[in-house]
């Protein structure tokens, strides 16, 4: 009979399996740092304001045209639970926050979370337009340039996009409000009376972003055009506007997709100069309100919905770009 070797010994030699190790991926590590990190920011956001030098307490009774007396202070310090701990009152905020219960607004006395409910849908739809823009503008404008490049036309169109970007959000709306509100009267002047109201506030939002991801887009197509599938494109015979469309814009727009979706939450965060221009009730109109009236449970609210926002549209676009390139699904 031939003896037979077992397959695990070679010359005598046990080989040793290699041990299981069970890894997490990075899209899984940022899925359970989601709650921690927002554990850390609402901890500073509520000690940053509670050790202003301001009394909430006096806040409190200063915007309902009360005088603070030493009584109604203590009276009202009391009724917000100041007299309190420091960490005590931090883990009863945290607990009714989880409860989605925010607190009362110290300026309408309402609470804070019917109050983002009303501002949120405005500025929404005016995000939701805006992006509408930037894309429309960066995909026109960067086809342009790629089509045009080494041209006059490229020079043309980024030294519009230039100083379009350069200019200041606040004066840009100032002067749309003059030619097209007022001289011209094409759209309303503010508020949100009609369905055109929104045209202004999403262009003067867009002129501040849509500069940025349209070079994005041009570097990343102008890129594409030293690959080996744009020569072979080529060596087929499909015509440089084919190629560009549906070859080279597809496989640059990866780069341009994520820097896009991490724009939808500065976007609803950085409207707030442009709704205090065109009087649109959303949340930034609400957020200037509650600083300058110092309105301490709305700018905690706010603090943590934009925190909650980034970190969510930051998971999003990481599981959307493994979903997009497999090489950062199996690297």
């Amino acid at each position: 009979m031939v003896a037979t070797v077992a397959p695990a010994r070679v010359a005598g030699l046990a080989l040793a399996r290699p041990p299981l190790r069970w890894r997490l991926s990075p899209w899984w590590w940022r899925l359970l740092a989601l709650p921690c990190l927002m554990l850390l920011i609402s901890f500073i956001a509520f000690a940053a304001l509670h050790l202003t030098p301001s009394d909430p307490a006096t806040v409190s009774l200063r915007v309902n045209m009360v005088v603070p007396t030493p009584e109604a202070q203590a009276l009202v310090a009391q009724e917000l639970g100041l007299d309190r701990p420091f960490l005590i009152r931090y883990a009863d905020w945290l607990q009714r926050a989880v409860q989605l219960d925010l607190g009362y607004s110290y300026l309408s006395r309402r609470p804070v979370l019917a109050e983002f409910r009303r501002a949120l849908p405005p500025t929404l739809y005016l995000a939701a337009v805006t992006l509408l823009f930037i894309v429309v503008l960066a995909l026109l404008g960067a086809m342009l340039c790629v089509l045009g490049r080494r041209t006059w036309v490229d020079a043309l169109v980024r030294g519009v996009v230039f100083f379009l970007t350069a200019l200041p959000s606040y004066w840009v709306g100032l002067l749309l409000i003059w030619l097209l509100a007022v001289r011209l009267d094409w759209f309303p002047v503010s508020g949100m009376r009609s369905p055109s109201a929104v045209v202004l506030p999403a262009l003067c939002l867009s002129l501040a972003y849509f500069g940025v991801y349209l070079r994005l887009l041009r570097g990343s197509m102008l890129a594409q055009f030293n690959q080996a599938y744009v020569l072979y494109a080529r060596a087929r015979g499909l015509s440089e506007r084919r190629i560009l469309v549906n070859h080279i814009l597809r496989n640059a727009l990866h780069t341009a997709i994520t820097a896009l979706s991490m724009s939808i939450p500065k976007l609803i965060a950085g409207t707030v100069v442009i709704e205090s221009i065109f009087a649109w009730p959303g949340i930034g109109r609400l957020c200037i309100e509650a600083v300058f009236g110092r309105d301490y449970p709305m700018i905690q609210a706010y603090i943590l919905l934009m925190a909650l926002l980034f970190l969510t549209f930051n998971f999003l676009v990481e599981g959307l770009q493994q979903r997009l390139d497999p090489r950062l699904r199996h690297g």
